[in-house]
């Protein structure tokens, strides 16, 4: 169920320290300034939050104001996450890395809350906030650090379908059953993903045809003995007759090894298992089991960082 916060529930001298907390308990720890001296008891802002598994949605209206995010707030939490601001109304600014993203109306920008970042308004807006853990993102995309703060467009190609899938799921989130709401937050991290790698920093040479010819071959083979736990870039090489040092050569263009691949994939294996009805009854341990994990404190470690929450809390999403 979404969950609406408001200034409206606390008195006007009030309102932009509560503002401040629920910044706070939504995205990461900030701090909150207004643009304008006086604006404090003028204050009025309300978050409208929504969760899918390993995905955050909210839709932020509010007044002029700058947030930040500071080396202070970092070294208080511990807080690995991607933030994606859409401009929906009004202009906003995302400031990190020695780079300014002016938004306007459709455009979007990405910031990491490791680092130091603000976010300036100058005016009233409404903001779409996609939030998703930082080892998500980062096993999708090289050089995270390159891509923060830089405008993408919602008027043409990826931007625009992203746009149009969010503004769909605005409408739908509230309906969406356990199974679709993960399938169609993947679609959006897919989206984002193919948006974010049109801009200049993240090129990189193509892959030929014979290169991307095999790396197809190892990652459909990873998918077939994905629940063998000795599963490994040795038998990996051993099963297709080539040598360790070719396995690695050619996710050289990967975000991630191969070993880390072979997580990743089980991993997200492991999501979509929790969230199936017809596994209901099977115990989590025995789930990880099945995608060749083998041993459980492991897993639900690997899990919490991968998607943000536990592999018990993600499956009581099917419930929700």
């Amino acid at each position: 169920m979404p969950q609406l916060l408001s200034t409206d529930a606390v008195p006007r001298d009030q309102r932009l320290a509560y503002w401040t907390d629920m910044i706070c308990n939504v995205y990461v720890q900030l701090g909150c300034d207004p643009v304008r001296e006086g604006d404090t008891c003028d204050f009025e802002g309300s978050i409208r939050q929504h969760a899918l598994p390993g995905l955050d949605v909210s839709v932020v209206t509010s007044g002029p104001q700058k947030v930040m995010r500071t080396p202070g707030h970092i070294s208080h939490s511990s807080d690995d996450y991607f933030l994606v601001s859409i401009q929906a109304r009004g202009r906003g600014v995302v400031r990190q890395d020695g780079r300014d993203a002016v938004l306007a109306a459709g455009d979007f920008a990405l910031y990491d809350s490791t680092r130091p970042y603000q976010l300036l308004f100058d005016e009233s807006f409404e903001q779409i906030v996609l939030k998703l853990p930082g080892e998500r993102l980062r096993s999708e995309l090289r050089d995270t650090e390159a891509l923060t703060a830089t405008t993408v467009s919602g008027r043409a190609g990826a931007g625009h379908l992203l746009l149009g899938m969010i503004h769909t799921l605005r409408e739908d989130i509230d309906t969406l059953q356990p199974a679709s709401a993960l399938a169609v937050a993947n679609g959006v991290q897919n989206i984002l993903v193919a948006g974010l790698q049109t801009l200049p920093a993240a090129s990189a040479p193509s892959l030929s045809n014979l290169t991307a010819y095999h790396l197809a071959r190892v990652k459909r083979l990873i998918d077939e003995q994905l629940a063998d736990p000795s599963l490994s870039v040795g038998t990996l090489a051993a099963g297709l007759g080539v040598s360790v040092s070719h396995i690695h050569r050619v996710f050289r263009s990967e975000p991630l090894t191969p070993s880390q691949y072979i997580w990743e994939r089980r991993l997200e294996a492991c999501s979509r298992d929790l969230l199936e009805p017809r596994l209901a009854g099977r115990p989590v341990a025995e789930i990880a089991y099945g995608r060749g994990f083998n041993d459980a404190a492991h897993f639900s470690r690997a899990f919490r960082e991968r998607f943000g929450c536990s592999p018990r809390e993600w499956r009581q999403q099917r419930i929700q």
